[in-house]
């Protein structure tokens, strides 16, 4: 019978600064730029290029670490890490090594952060992974494989990468997937980075190593590569952990090294047998002074902290009765609690989530768009909830509305006006309405006396037989 085992995961994230300048040169950061125009001789490597700090870099460092709890160190260096790759120009990258810009700290693992099909079964709910550390860095070029040859693209060479390792306090696929959601939503939240694991702006690399439960000693560390989204680090963990667990119960021995995930294939590949720190022969960069964090500098920085999701969702759910649930969905990207916060404006707070959940979240993942690109804007979805407040329409005819507003566009109240939606709020019409579903279906009338709550019925004919015009309190008055 295969025994029992445990699983250890640690996280490397990467996460590109949103800066508009690189690390040490004035070259522009510019996703999508044609290929080697945002170069010069600094970033390119050139010898006798120097380099000069970017001090927002270090400030949005500072921040991002001062958002996970991090301690700022009052000292800290950049060194060199020499090694040679065809993407790295200088054929050593400036990083940190001993003395990074942020320690500790952590990262809250929230219910809905966890893929939906295991939010029900969460194995250490309100967990936080510890972290490490946090350091900066410049990111390397970008290498395009053609069948001819490969090319290298330096646009992003010497970009502001921040790198945040975690503690190997995760156990499984599912809470990875949890710690990248959140630290995904606090990177954006602070304008720290667009995060945007498409555009290589949040990129992971995995540490994983599986144990007998039976043993405390721990198993061998192997790195997972080519990890370029959440979902995609959740299935390449699904497929090593078993990897591994099933080399030990066949008698074999595993070996420290890295191995690429091949996301077509379903399969992690060897690349490399893994080289340990002293390979890279780390030095202090004789070219870069040592820095000082003063604690007044650090303190304005912590005054200055953006609200983040964990903070919003309790603002909302005070302020507004939000139910946790509904909270939680809205907050879980900055774009949606933005829209949904400018609806609820001097608004009912429920009614606003209701429609920015169900109604226009559901219309969007429907079409497959984003919040950006939503055709109703929050203005127009405000001016809707207003007609059904103050009784102009009801709410079947807000729907038809929306979809109106949707696929047309213009003023809810000038549509409403021209296009005759106007709710029927005069007793008489209903009345007649009322009499004429009552005189054409005797039988339920019979059944309607025997069982009141078959009044229902006759309001929902009502509603029909109205174009879902009438007001239905009013139909629901006179039917009883």
């Amino acid at each position: 019978m295969p025994h029992d085992y445990i699983a250890t995961i640690g996280l490397e994230v990467h996460v590109q600064l949103k800066t508009r300048s690189k690390m040490f040169c004035a070259c522009a950061v510019e996703y999508g730029a044609e290929p080697n125009t945002n170069v010069c001789p600094v970033c390119l490597g050139m010898p006798g290029a120097l380099p000069v700090m970017n001090e927002e870099a270090l400030k949005l460092t500072a921040l991002a670490g001062l958002m996970l709890g991090c301690d700022i160190a009052p000292h800290c260096k950049f060194d060199r890490k020499n090694y040679f790759y065809p993407d790295m120009p200088k054929n050593y990258q400036i990083s940190q090594y001993d003395l990074p810009i942020c320690l500790d700290g952590a990262v809250p693992l929230h219910d809905l952060a966890y893929p939906k099909d295991a939010q029900k079964s969460i194995a250490t709910p309100d967990k936080k992974v510890r972290l490490t550390r946090i350091h900066l860095e410049e990111d390397v070029a970008k290498s395009f494989h053609m069948e001819s040859g490969t090319g290298i693209d330096f646009n992003r060479a010497g970009t502001p990468l921040m790198e945040i390792v975690s503690e190997p306090d995760i156990a499984s696929p599912e809470e990875a997937f949890a710690y990248l959601t959140v630290l995904q939503q606090v990177m954006v939240y602070g304008g720290v980075s667009d995060a945007d694991m498409e555009k290589g702006q949040l990129r992971c690399d995995v540490n994983v190593s599986v144990r007998r439960a039976d043993t405390d000693k721990w198993g061998t560390k192997i790195e997972l590569k080519n990890l370029n989204s959440i979902s995609g680090v959740r299935r390449a963990l699904a497929f090593e952990i078993p990897r591994q667990i099933e080399v030990l119960e066949a008698g074999g021995t595993l070996q420290q090294e890295t191995r690429r995930w091949d996301d077509a294939r379903g399969e992690t590949v060897l690349m490399r047998i893994k080289e340990s720190a002293h390979d890279y022969r780390y030095f202090p960069d004789p070219d870069l002074l040592p820095l000082e964090f003063d604690q007044a500098y650090v303190d304005a920085l912590a005054k200055g902290l953006p609200e983040l999701p964990d903070d919003k969702k309790a603002r909302l759910i005070s302020a507004l009765g939000l139910s946790t649930y509904d909270a939680s969905i809205l907050v879980s990207e900055k774009s949606v609690a933005d829209y949904f916060e400018k609806v609820a404006a001097g608004r009912d707070g429920k009614l606003a989530a209701n429609w920015v959940i169900n109604d226009l979240l559901g219309q969007l993942n429907k079409v497959g768009k984003d919040i950006e690109n939503a055709p109703v804007s929050p203005d127009q979805l405000g001016a809707i909830i207003d007609l059904i407040k103050d009784g102009t329409i009801s709410g079947k005819i807000a729907k038809d509305l929306f979809e109106i507003v949707w696929n047309e566009g213009g003023d809810p109240r000038q549509l409403v006006e021209s296009r005759g939606m106007k709710q029927v709020t005069d007793t008489g019409a209903i009345e007649k309405a009322v009499d004429e579903v009552i005189a054409a279906n005797p039988d339920k009338v019979e059944q309607a006396r025997a069982k009141p709550t078959m009044a229902g019925w006759f309001v929902g004919q009502v509603m029909k037989a109205t174009g879902g015009k009438a007001n239905p309190q009013a139909v629901q008055a006179l039917v009883k």
